[in-house]
């Protein structure tokens, strides 16, 4: 949203709410500038399920590796030494690949929960500013109707809809979230209870806002790539050390087959809780089209 559009926007607000709320409404465009510069190389344009598939196979690759090397290696260079050197190695790079793992998993589960309870804020939000509207009278009408053709588009944009991202409508004028900020300002104050009104309806628009900026971001947001190749490395390496002292039978072929499924089964939990507004785990956007349901005819 350009600075003049939010200049002429202001203007229309009575004097008491002004200043507020040019300070409040520029927090908003600062944050969507902020956010739309933040540099790329995130995993997010892969299905995580396809991801894990891989690492699963790359890890098996590298007990086969472990296997090849066991064979054609000299004997001198599988000795005790050379024994205790690889499972000391092995036991320290698992351990990293462990930390991060466990690390992983508790940031993704943090902010795909932070994420869910932004949504939650976002649909009481909503169904507070439409209780506002719905109390100030008749001439919050047209501004109902906007907020819900609003509310429809950025559901589309942050939940994955490609037509929605290529509009990209989700910032600048003329956008149905500036008409309804628009329509917000322009309400008349002519008495003390429809100014509270106004001005407690602003509130709950800026806050509406942000949560809303900051939830379309997230959405295209993923696992860094440098993070995912070398913890996939980590494991390769781990797979092919356990593999090359140890003959194996088909019990252990299993167990390797076990162990690469269930790293590769958290490596997509943690995919998955990356992109909360797709895949398995999708977070729902029931409770937002529930805080503004139609409106009686």
């Amino acid at each position: 949203m350009s600075s003049d559009y939010a200049t002429r926007t202001l203007t229309c607000a009575p004097e008491p709410l002004q200043k507020a709320s040019r300070a409040r409404f520029a927090e908003v465009l600062e944050f969507s500038v902020r956010q739309r510069t933040a540099p790329p190389g995130k995993v997010y344009f892969v299905q995580p399920i396809w991801i894990s598939l891989a690492t699963c196979g790359v890890m098996l690759l590298g007990a086969v590796i472990g296997v090849l090397l066991r064979r054609w290696l000299p004997d001198h260079h599988l000795d005790g030494h050379a024994r205790d050197i690889v499972r000391l190695g092995a036991g320290l790079v698992g351990t990293i690949a462990a930390l991060v793992l466990g690390l992983l998993i508790n940031s993704a589960s943090s902010s795909y929960e932070a994420q869910r309870a932004e949504v939650r804020q976002i649909a009481a939000n909503l169904t507070l500013l439409d209780a506002v509207l719905d109390q100030y009278g008749p001439d919050a009408k047209p501004v109902r109707i906007l907020l819900r053709e609003a509310v429809d588009q950025m559901i589309e944009g942050i939940w994955h809809d490609p037509k929605a991202q290529a509009r990209g409508a989700l910032y600048g004028s003329g956008t149905l979230a500036s008409q309804v900020y628009a329509g917000l300002h322009a309400l008349p104050g002519g008495t003390a209870v429809t100014s509270a009104l106004a001005t407690q309806a602003l509130q709950l628009a800026v806050a509406i806002s942000q949560a809303r900026l900051a939830l379309y971001e997230q959405s295209r947001s993923g696992l860094p790539l440098p993070i995912l190749v070398v913890l996939i490395f980590w494991l390769t390496v781990l797979f092919a050390s356990y593999c090359l002292f140890s003959p194996v039978n088909p019990t252990s072929a299993v167990a390797l087959v076990l162990v690469a499924l269930s790293v590769a089964a958290a490596l997509f939990l943690i995919l998955e809780m990356a992109k909360p507004f797709s895949g398995l785990m999708q977070i729902s956007s029931a409770p937002i089209l529930a805080a503004v349901p139609p409106l009686a005819p």
